[in-house]
């Protein structure tokens, strides 16, 4: 990592990454929508509302990035996360929130598939590509290591009043606008015959073109159902870790006095440091293992972890730590595959369009988990989450398709 930080360019990058971390907030998020009152089916909407625009704007937002430049684009991305955590401290409706959820879903479409384009194409401009999984992987590793901290103070901000972690998100997500200002342009967006914008109609063909190809034909939709299982399951760490503790610390005196918020924080900062470990080395498992044989096993395993907490409770934990780090260490493996099989000229939309076909598997999911895990509780529904990834894998397998190119 030496050289690597060594270069202005990828150290602003890196400032970046660790910028971009929802640390201080994530843990505690569902604890602060319910102190202002919301229930439980207002949240549940709330999610679906940003999953819907997520999905609705992910190839207009990399396209726009292909239009205006990708550091721009980031930059805009940015500032919206800044101004729409700041917008939680003051809000106190409904509707206000739904406001708020609408901006950060352009926020996140903005910044999904432009930041790995803008490093894809920034690394093959100065270096080699070949370095974006160790980059990636290690910019991943800085986000996680810094939303670790953030989640230990976010849980003790909380306790303190529940509008301080957004207030300190707010500040980190302002510097990230000035990070990522210090990034350069891709050059490739300042030649006219490289950067010309791509049409609607051109950006759909291309699009077509690129996802009914074979190497892409049945990956994406593979890694689409993973990116959603893992999301969905996402929902019921915090109800299920609850759960957990208070079992483990009925007899642990004063133990169980510590504040839940606190508790979560931690238990969070847990899996950020786990995570920002397995990314940092995903590079080093691609090469070990080979990229082929992570890209297929890792989802598998990760499914398989999910089903455990059936039969012992007490593995929800170390299942949830798995499903954190199985996904840290996936993301740099995926978008290097992706960047591998896609043409500079379009770049940005043709990942914003992968992140929409994840939305778009993810949005419907959601809901229906929800029904289910009132029904059976979220436990069974997160193994039911796992055996139906195991399923989907097999069905595509016995089809006769081949999600990773060989």
């Amino acid at each position: 990592m030496a050289s690597d930080v060594h270069d202005p360019v990828i150290r602003a990058y890196y400032a970046y990454q660790l910028t971009a971390s929802a640390g201080f907030i994530w843990p505690v998020f569902t604890l602060f929508l319910l102190w202002n009152g919301l229930s439980f089916a207002q949240i549940g909407t709330l999610g679906a509302v940003s999953a819907v625009l997520v999905a609705v704007l992910e190839v207009p937002t990399g396209g726009f990035a292909d239009r205006v430049g990708r550091r721009n684009a980031l930059a805009v991305g940015m500032a919206a996360m800044a101004a729409s955590v700041a917008g939680f401290v003051v809000a106190e409706t409904f509707l206000a929130f739904v406001a708020l959820y609408a901006l950060w879903a352009l926020a996140l479409s903005l910044r999904s598939g432009t930041a790995d384009a803008w490093l894809y194409e920034t690394l093959r401009e100065r270096t080699d590509e070949s370095s974006f999984t160790r980059v990636r992987g290690r910019g991943g590793a800085a986000n996680q290591w810094g939303s670790a901290l953030a989640m230990v103070a976010g849980g003790l901000l909380y306790v303190r009043h529940p509008t301080y972690p957004f207030v300190a998100a707010a500040v980190l997500h302002a510097l990230g606008v000035v990070a990522v200002l210090s990034m350069p342009e891709n050059e490739a967006l300042g030649d006219p015959a490289a950067s010309e914008a791509l049409g609607v109609r051109e950006a759909l063909g291309l699009i077509r073109t690129e996802f009914l190809a074979p190497a892409l034909r049945a990956f994406v939709p593979f890694v689409a159902l993973f990116f959603a299982v893992v999301g969905t399951a996402d929902t019921y760490i915090q109800p299920i870790t609850v759960g957990v503790l208070e079992g483990a610390t009925a007899t642990a005196g004063p133990l169980a006095a510590v504040p839940e918020a606190a508790t979560l924080g931690f238990v969070y900062a847990g899996f950020a440091a786990l995570a920002a470990t397995a990314s940092y080395h995903a590079e080093a498992v691609a090469d070990r293992v080979g990229a082929r044989r992570a890209l297929l096993g890792v989802p598998v395993l990760v499914a398989a972890l999910l089903l455990a907490p059936v039969a012992v409770p007490l593995l929800a934990l170390p299942a949830f730590f798995g499903m954190k780090g199985g996904e840290a260490l996936y993301k740099p493996l995926v978008n290097q595959y992706l960047n591998d099989r896609t043409g500079s000229r379009g770049r940005a939309t043709v990942l914003s369009a992968a992140s929409l076909v994840y939305a778009l598997v993810r949005a419907p999911l959601k809901p229906v988990a929800g029904y289910a895990a009132d029904l059976a509780g979220p436990v069974a529904l997160v193994a039911g989450l796992g055996a139906g990834f195991l399923l989907g894998a097999g069905a595509l397998a016995l089809g006769g398709a081949d999600p990773v190119e060989r």
